[in-house]
């Protein structure tokens, strides 16, 4: 008979410990578990249906073959029905999750799923509408394009808006969760922060866009152009949950420009048509339309270093 070593019980033992120690957690911790619990979502499918309705928006841009017109309706066709299918089945889950519907009696939510992924449907020439308007913009407003297809293909902030767009519609469907996790997973991919329950008007142009954060309650106008790091954010959250559904984040009007770095910031502030604001404002006031804001300019200094060598100081005395 071999004699089991010690080192090895041992460190069976210390496997056991860890192992508990994991099984304990999920029972301090529960809201990070769920065991024996339908899943709410599955975040691949969301994903594909992603790339799917991009398809469908932009036809012959994502597809691996050429798309020709004698079978784009068989193609379109094919891509609804794997929509309506997914959709309404991941839908129908979210909306019958206790997670989601506390209290309600269990029940069938297919139909009802069913119902509003038609109405969503229904919704994709209006998308196609305004994202037509938003590479436009994106084109019309940067001489670095040297085609739309250029913005279309390679522009992380055409791919934010397209998905922000698509999980707007949702939002209006009152679906749960699912439009958040479409907006959260471009996010990843492009640092573009855009929730899905802003109002956003047409001719929008995020031009560079990492670092942009739009927030849930913020409006914004018509042939509106921003810039990487501006934030539309609330001006305080330290309520938490008790402002949820309160206007916390601003109202942006029409043929506004707002350039890098800014701040624009609360519920009660309003940016007014035409208005221009410039680099590194933090913005806090509402202001009124046809005015430009500016940062003072830093103003520089320059003296010898005990070398000899020129040594530029700055400091910053920053004026709205």
């Amino acid at each position: 008979m071999t004699k089991k070593r010690k080192g090895n019980n041992d460190m069976g033992l210390k496997s056991e410990q860890i192992i508990n120690d994991i099984l304990d957690s999920y029972t301090a911790n529960d809201v990070t578990v769920r065991i024996d619990a339908e899943n709410i979502v599955n975040k691949k499918i969301i994903i594909e249906v992603i790339e799917e309705l991009r398809k469908i928006i932009y036809p012959g841009f994502f597809d691996t073959n050429r798309v020709r017109s004698d079978y784009i309706e068989y193609l379109i066709g094919e891509r609804v029905e794997f929509i309506q299918y997914h959709l309404r089945k991941q839908i129908a889950r979210v909306m019958g999750s206790e997670d989601m519907c506390e209290g309600c009696p269990k029940s069938n939510f297919t139909g009802k799923a069913e119902e509003i992924v038609y109405q969503f449907l229904e919704k994709i020439p209006q998308i196609r509408e305004y994202l037509y308007t938003d590479v436009q913009a994106a084109y019309d407003g940067d001489p670095a394009a040297y085609s739309t297809d250029e913005i279309i293909f390679s522009y992380p902030g055409i791919y934010a808006i397209t998905v922000y767009r698509i999980a707007h519609e949702l939002v209006l469907l009152d679906v749960p969760l699912i439009p958040r996790i479409m907006t959260e997973y471009v996010h990843g991919l492009t640092g573009i922060d855009i929730n899905p329950g802003a109002t956003i008007g047409k001719y929008f142009c995020i031009d560079h866009g990492t670092g942009i954060v739009i927030g849930e309650t913020t409006t914004i106008g018509d042939h509106v152009k921003i810039y990487q790091g501006v934030t539309l954010g609330a001006l305080s959250t330290r309520r938490g949950q008790l402002l949820k559904g309160e206007k916390r984040h601003p109202t942006i009007g029409n043929n506004v420009t707002i350039y890098s770095g800014t701040s624009v910031l609360g519920g009660d502030t309003v940016i007014g048509d035409g208005v221009t604001i410039g680099g590194n404002a933090f913005i806090v006031n509402s202001i009124p339309a046809g005015m430009k804001v500016n940062v003072k300019n830093p103003e520089l200094q320059y003296s010898r270093d005990t070398r000899g060598e020129f040594v530029q100081d700055g400091f910053w005395d920053w004026v709205i």
